[in-house]
């Protein structure tokens, strides 16, 4: 039985589930979004909040308890100089989940796991959207000329031929030369 065992094993021993969370949380980092199943979403999501919360402190001792899972030192450095000052403000929920689907192979759930506010591989904050501009109200409707072209037709209707194009293939011609 497992009881009072909190988590989700993911069909993994202890330092397997480990090395996967630490991944994913290096990728999410790198690139802002990811997608996987929906379990290692849920499973990922509290594992990166709190290495995020260690990066809004920034203190050296947070550094090093967080270099503990994100051993990419590119990753390390993003949490620490983009992803924590982009959420001094926020008190928690930096992260949010998106159902996608069902994955084609074997049909499992997938789900796309992304960090909010935050622009793509940088970490960098995403500005916040304008108001469209007002649109135009439509032009009024141009009264037609009819001043004839120099390529008018010979039958004088004031419109210009088609243009050219490759002559097609006749019924009789295979393609090659006669000679």
């Amino acid at each position: 039985m497992r009881h009072r065992k909190a988590g989700r094993q993911l069909r993994r021993t202890s330092e397997q589930r480990l090395a996967l969370l630490r991944n994913l949380a290096i990728s999410l980092i790198e690139h802002g979004a990811i997608e996987t199943t929906e379990a290692k979403a849920k499973e990922l999501r509290p594992f990166v909040e709190r290495l995020i919360t260690k990066a809004k402190r920034g203190t050296l001792h947070d550094r090093r308890l967080a270099v503990r899972h994100v051993h990419v030192r590119r990753a390390a450095d993003t949490l620490f100089q983009s992803v924590g000052p982009a959420f001094a403000t926020r008190t928690g929920g930096y992260t949010r989940i998106l159902k996608v689907g069902h994955r084609k192979g074997d049909g499992a759930e997938m789900a796309r796991i992304e960090m909010i506010g935050l622009d793509g591989a940088n970490g960098t904050e995403r500005p916040v959207k304008k108001a469209p501009a007002p649109k135009k109200p439509p032009a009024a409707p141009r009264a037609k000329q009819s001043v004839p072209s120099a390529t008018a037709s010979a039958k004088g209707r004031g419109k210009t031929p088609p243009p050219a194009t490759k002559q097609t293939r006749k019924a009789g011609d295979k393609g090659g030369s006669k000679g």
